[in-house]
């Protein structure tokens, strides 16, 4: 009898022996980073995936090795099993419980995409990542719809496409990204700004197209206002903006732009853009302007300036008169013809 229950606690013995060194072989091998084939892949997990499907697919899409060791220990740990459904990348080499983690804190694959204070429809168009052979103007950025409560009139989004950094699903299509960046317009704008347009009788596309034209003149923050404070003056008076970036983009549109702005049939384009022709503001933004541009336009300085020239140290000369400007502007040509030396 004691030789049986010898023989019985050996057995047992050697059982716990070769479970434990399999329990412990399993453990390592979930904790251990192993090279994989899919770095650099984007593996997709379904949404009602469940736990035993997601290790499946992390299976097939070789991201792990082996199973077995990751549903022990989903099984062994309930708390784990709430698994995110996304796209996902998986660094190489990682191990299967980093990937499991990853996929419980939906820590899906992302990409990273700025879009520049006073960047146009055409520089936006450039950084989306569908591109269309001949497509100046990406579609995405022809979906007025996303903003017709506030501007029935506009053909594009250009003013509306908020200026800041996006980090977007790696596939995010053009449409979804251009959706996130004018999503973040309409939460910028508040209800105060829009009350604030009102009061200075200006409707959100003026508000934004004189912003653009604030974006693309002013220096730095400081001068933002008091460019805004130019514009509203020389439209008390009736004068023409005179804005060399309304030009610009009008050769944009016409796709004639050279990258010159000193040559003279850009300011002689008969164009709706061209403030050294057409009276008032542009017909639309020329560009995506920042918050402090908009709220520039909200809150101008009060001043009498009517004129603006660059000055010494990259900042404007303001003038209220067009003696003081002519002033302002030979010393700007001597600047340059000393620059040129």
């Amino acid at each position: 009898m004691a030789r049986k229950r010898s023989g019985c606690f050996l057995f047992l013995l050697v059982v716990a022996l070769v479970g434990g060194g399999i329990l412990y072989s399993m453990y390592r091998s979930l904790r251990l980073p192993v090279t994989h084939r899919a770095a650099g892949k984007i593996v997709t997990i379904e949404p009602g995936t469940g736990a035993r499907g997601i290790v499946d697919v992390l299976f097939e899409n070789g991201v792990i090795s082996n199973r077995y060791p990751a549903l022990l220990f989903l099984a062994l740990n309930p708390g784990s099993r709430n698994l995110q459904a996304g796209e996902y990348e998986f660094e190489s080499p990682i191990s299967p419980f980093q990937a499991l983690e990853k996929i419980r804190k939906g820590q899906v694959a992302t990409r990273k995409l700025t879009i520049r204070e006073g960047s146009t429809i055409f520089d936006i168009t450039e950084l989306l990542p569908e591109k269309a052979a001949g497509d100046r103007v990406a579609a995405a950025l022809r979906r007025t719809e996303l903003i017709r409560d506030l501007d029935p009139t506009a053909t594009t989004l250009e003013g509306y496409v908020f200026p800041d950094t996006y980090i977007l699903p790696k596939r995010a299509t053009n449409d979804e990204i251009v959706a996130a960046a004018v999503g973040r317009f309409l939460e910028i704008f508040t209800p105060e700004m829009r009350q604030k347009a009102v009061e200075k009788r200006l409707t959100i596309r003026q508000v934004l197209s004189m912003a653009a034209m604030v974006e693309k003149e002013a220096a730095n923050d400081a001068e933002r206002p008091i460019v805004a404070s130019v514009f509203f003056n020389r439209i008390q008076k009736n004068m023409r903006m005179e804005c060399d970036p309304t030009f610009i983009y009008a050769a944009q549109i016409n796709g004639t732009w050279d990258g010159n702005v000193n040559n003279p049939a850009h300011r002689r384009s008969l164009s709706p853009y061209n403030t050294y022709l057409a009276t008032g503001l542009p017909p639309g933004p020329i560009a995506c302007p920042s918050l402090k541009s908009i709220q520039a336009v909200l809150n101008p300085a009060q001043t009498s300036y009517l004129y603006f020239v660059l000055g010494p140290g990259g900042k404007h000369r303001f003038s209220a008169t067009m003696a003081e400007h002519e002033i302002a502007v030979a010393e700007y040509r001597k600047m340059q013809r000393a620059g040129r030396k």
